[in-house]
């Protein structure tokens, strides 16, 4: 019984410490150029599909999928763009 604890104990131990020191995963500016990226080619992908649908080239339906994507895309960076600049605003506000 001792042996199992004493072997299960510096494996925890061990597993804190590593999520401790390091993150696991992108930083956060990582994560936001990967995110804009995305944002940019899903509503590159909105347009083009608008414009195939325009000329005949795309189904219904397929457009109007692509559209509501897009237009979902875009309200999610601008909430997280004004949520982002309402915490700059609260950190500035803060005092020293």
């Amino acid at each position: 019984m001792i042996g199992k604890v004493g072997g299960v104990l510096p494996k925890m131990i061990a597993t804190e410490n590593d999520v401790a020191g390091k993150a696991s995963g992108p930083d956060f500016a990582s994560f936001i150029k990967e995110a804009s990226k995305n944002s940019v080619e899903t509503l590159k992908d909105g347009e083009l599909m608008s414009i195939k649908g325009v000329t005949g080239e795309a189904d219904l339906t397929d457009v109007v999928a692509a559209v509501n994507s897009a237009e979902a895309t875009l309200q999610l960076v601008t909430t997280l763009r004004d949520r982002m600049i309402q915490a700059y605003q609260e950190i500035i506000r803060m005092p020293i």
